[in-house]
């Protein structure tokens, strides 16, 4: 899907679930498994103030979305090859936005991230300005009961994923809880693949806008229906309006693997 020129930018980059080649050295690779993704559609001008300079809100049928998004973190580690016994596996929930900055680059920006390792939290801060929270948090997967009440298959299909979460203090006391039934595979459509296919986290450090390139492979999306919905980290952010509907996207996951690239730095038109 490709976007037409901003007044005052180039054409975007057309939407693709192919990642663009990434330029070495990567510096960082990392699993993301058992991903549930919730998105509510909003209207761009809500959120706009929430980019970094040189980054606006990216928009698919006049609408942007504001995602939550609990995961588990696995085997992460720098290089290529290499992960970090057990401090590369974690738990982590995001809240997040999707951007465009001035050169046409579509990415994603943090809002919150919100993990149970306290040594990620510090080091993402101090590296990438990102805003990770520590928080308590538990995952769970269960097959769903079958009709006659014997446990379910074994395979993606049907089982019910459980994530929860409570922000210890200083960002506290949020909470949120998130449990999904997950359905049959599906073939990606337009918005799928404008939520999924993101290639860039867009952050500001120490005064500049950057952009953090990733690829990977195409997401394996499934059906999913919500079970349990009961969250605070949209609140944690000023966004708890949200949590109180229903969410307008709901998918799963079983995960992808990643690699990340240095930072480019955004230019920032005059202004802006």
């Amino acid at each position: 899907m490709a976007a037409p020129a901003h007044p005052s930018g180039p054409v975007v980059e057309p939407v693709s679930p192919d990642a663009p080649t990434l330029r070495a050295p990567v510096i960082m690779n990392q699993d993301w498994r058992d991903l549930t993704y919730l998105h509510w559609a909003v209207d761009p001008a809500e959120v706009a103030h929430r980019m970094p300079p040189g980054v606006r809100p990216d928009v698919i049928d006049g609408a942007t979305y504001v995602g939550l998004v609990p995961f588990r973190m696995v085997d992460a580690g720098p290089g290529r090859r290499s992960s970090v016994p057990w401090l590369g596996t974690f738990l982590e929930t995001n809240v997040r936005l999707y951007s465009v900055d001035a050169d046409g680059r579509r990415g994603v920006v943090f809002l919150s991230l919100d993990t149970d390792r306290l040594a990620v939290v510090l080091g993402a801060r101090a590296g990438f300005a990102v805003p990770y929270r520590w928080a308590r948090m538990s995952y769970d997967a269960q097959p769903a009961a079958r009709p006659d009440g014997r446990a379910g298959h074994a395979g993606p299909e049907g089982v019910v994923h459980t994530y929860r979460a409570r922000l210890r203090r200083p960002a506290g006391p949020a909470t949120s809880h998130v449990s999904i039934r997950v359905g049959a595979p599906r073939v990606a459509d337009a918005l799928d693949d404008f939520i999924s296919a993101r290639w860039r986290l867009h952050t500001r450090v120490l005064g500049r806008t950057l952009r953090v390139p990733n690829a990977h492979g195409r997401w394996p999306l499934h059906d999913a229906e919500v079970v349990a919905l009961d969250d605070g980290l949209l609140g944690s952010v000023g966004l708890g309006h949200l949590a109180r509907r229903a969410p307008d996207h709901v998918a799963f996951s079983p995960g992808v693997h990643t690699e990340f690239g240095l930072p480019q730095r955004v230019r920032v038109p005059a202004g802006g």
